[in-house]
């Protein structure tokens, strides 16, 4: 009961908006960064590739006279579910995030924050919203122009289908799975970069894990962010290959349950970030 009753009155004399202030000025800081240095090309070619693809395959079925509106659907989410989940968001997050804090060590900035008047752990929530905004916009405008080149060049019968049919729908839940995505990847490697120097052979274990989720049991495979993406995506892919043969089918999670877990995921890594980040020493000899 103390503990309790110690825990309210925290958080009622805590300082909100300082730490509002605080969060809103990293956050500035962050995100012009994150849209201006040099390391964002790669995440524009990230995010560009699959556009890209789609403009192409446009291009060369005016009107969709190569193809119909039912394999165009399979198409878009093979493209969702096969690069933007699996390569391009979790490699895009990847090395954004890790490099929030790696970043500032291999520069020798990191001091100027450790220096400020500014807790830790407004820090590292300042920084991870940074990240997942500028990985969000990224990936989500892709995801919207590759959804409305897909459907765009079918003229009439594709406008039928998203705004008179399930397709504004689809596209909905392909730019809220993006943003879980960011969320669940972005949250592991700001964790991952606080424990780790180089989190780049870890975050190749991480890719294994999801990449490989579905040959292990069914209690396994709720542990891995994949599993629980892929039930909120809105057009199920079923696998194929050598994959299909070993996937072990586990029961569906409806998406009331998977996206708090999600995000209880995401909660649990950014408490695991601040409770590193307290005790952290920077010491640039060892880098």
């Amino acid at each position: 009961m103390k503990q309790l009753a110690a825990l309210k009155n925290f958080l009622r004399e805590a300082p909100w908006q300082l730490w509002t202030a605080q969060l809103a000025a990293i956050l500035r800081i962050e995100l012009r960064r994150n849209f201006r240095q040099r390391r964002s090309i790669w995440l524009y070619l990230l995010a560009a590739a699959p556009v890209l693809l789609i403009a192409a395959h446009a291009l060369t079925s005016p009107g969709g006279i190569h193809c119909n509106l039912q394999e165009d659907t399979g198409v878009m989410a093979g493209i969702f579910q096969f690069f933007y989940l699996r390569l391009g968001i979790f490699f895009g997050c990847m090395g954004l995030f890790t490099w929030l804090f790696r970043g500032e060590i291999v520069q020798k900035s990191l001091h100027y924050y450790f220096l400020s008047p500014v807790r830790r752990e407004v820090l590292v929530l300042g920084k991870f919203v940074a990240g997942v905004a500028t990985s969000g916009i990224f990936f989500g405008l892709s995801v919207l122009l590759s959804f409305a080149l897909m459907y765009g060049h079918f003229g009439a019968p594709g406008s039928a289908y998203v705004f008179h049919g399930p397709g504004l729908g689809q596209l909905l839940a392909y730019l809220a799975v993006t943003l879980l995505a960011c969320l669940g990847y972005g949250a592991i490697f700001v964790a991952l970069s606080l424990f780790i120097k180089n989190p780049i052979i870890p975050g190749m274990l991480v890719l294994l894990w999801e990449t490989f989720h579905p040959v292990f049991p069914a209690l396994l495979q709720k542990l891995s962010v994949m599993f629980y993406l892929r039930q909120l995506c809105p057009v199920s892919v079923p696998p194929e290959g050598a994959l299909a043969l070993f996937t072990v089918i586990a029961e569906p999670v409806p998406a009331w349950i998977a996206v708090p877990g999600l995000l209880c995921l995401c909660v649990l890594m950014l408490v695991v970030a601040c409770m590193k980040i307290r005790k952290m020493e920077i010491s640039y000899l060892a880098e």
